[in-house]
């Protein structure tokens, strides 16, 4: 089928339907446009699972806080399109704030306890929007999986938590983060980027290896760790501020106080008007 792009509630559930009948398989990557490579990949990867892939592109407001970024974030949807057509995207959702939230919307979606660490520290209602916006999508579009970016890697976490609460017929599958050639994760927010902070944005990722590797030689104390990741970017990102900086169980979201077989290090920092996020998954064998 050629791509189709759909606008409305109404005619998106009718045409999955039909489909549906086909005995389709349908794959959902749900976004907020202004494709980057990343993007891209996921949508490639959704491929491999489907027999249809469905876009979402919705700049969902109750995921911004109200001094962030919601009326100034990237918007491009010609492109959007453009690129998703030469992906061999099936379907492009791209509904009205109006018809996703009406005048009198009172439901929101809160998973306890995995929201309330890293992001969800500075950001305290942000995961409520993001479980809210997803399950309305998983409710409208009704696919058999869902394909999101480990870059977000507590809400992939969460999302999976609410899937599983929820009883919903989704499989959720994380993709590897996206990188540019110098090791900055893909980001639709790179782009408030000046030049030289750009310049200085992949020690962000080159800090989460140095910890991996201090890892490997033994270093298991997340406080020494963090300490040495702290140095490491006062020194090469100077115009940087960390919004946060920590070591946890990649499921649980728990801190750690050592590790011992599985960490998540995960890592926010402001960089001019950009907020960027990065992690790495550290895994050591037990007693090593």
């Amino acid at each position: 089928m050629s791509m189709k792009q759909i606008t409305t509630i109404p005619e998106i559930r009718q045409v999955i339907n039909s489909l549906k009948k086909q005995d389709k398989k349908i794959s959902l990557v749900p976004t907020m446009g202004y494709f980057h490579q990343g993007h891209l990949e996921l949508m490639r990867y959704a491929k491999k699972y489907s027999d249809i892939v469905v876009v979402s592109i919705f700049v969902n407001p109750t995921q911004f806080g109200p001094n962030e970024d919601f009326n100034s974030y990237p918007r491009d949807l010609k492109r959007d399109l453009d690129l998703a057509k030469q992906v061999g995207v099936d379907i492009v959702f791209t509904p009205n704030i109006e018809d996703i939230y009406l005048p009198n919307h009172l439901t929101y979606v809160e998973v306890e306890k995995l929201p309330k660490v890293l992001c969800g520290k500075s950001r305290p209602t942000h995961f409520r929007g993001v479980a809210t916006i997803v399950l309305k999508l998983f409710n409208i579009c009704q696919p058999d999986i869902a394909v999101f970016g480990q870059k977000d890697w507590q809400q992939l976490v969460i999302i999976k938590q609410m899937v599983k609460d929820l009883n919903i017929p989704v499989k959720v599958i994380g993709h590897p983060i996206v990188r540019e050639p110098d090791g900055l994760a893909m980001s639709s927010r790179n782009v408030y980027l000046t030049k030289e902070e750009r310049e200085q944005a992949p020690a962000i990722y080159e800090g989460l290896c140095l910890v991996k590797k201090l890892c490997a030689r033994g270093m298991r104390e997340s406080l020494a760790l963090k300490n040495k990741l702290i140095d490491y970017y006062f020194r090469n990102i100077p115009l940087g501020s960390i919004d946060y900086l920590e070591i946890v169980h990649p499921f649980t979201l728990e801190p750690l106080d050592e590790i011992k077989d599985k960490a998540l290090v995960a890592v926010a920092m402001y960089l001019g008007k950009a907020r960027l996020i990065d992690n790495i998954l550290i895994e050591v064998e037990k007693n090593a």
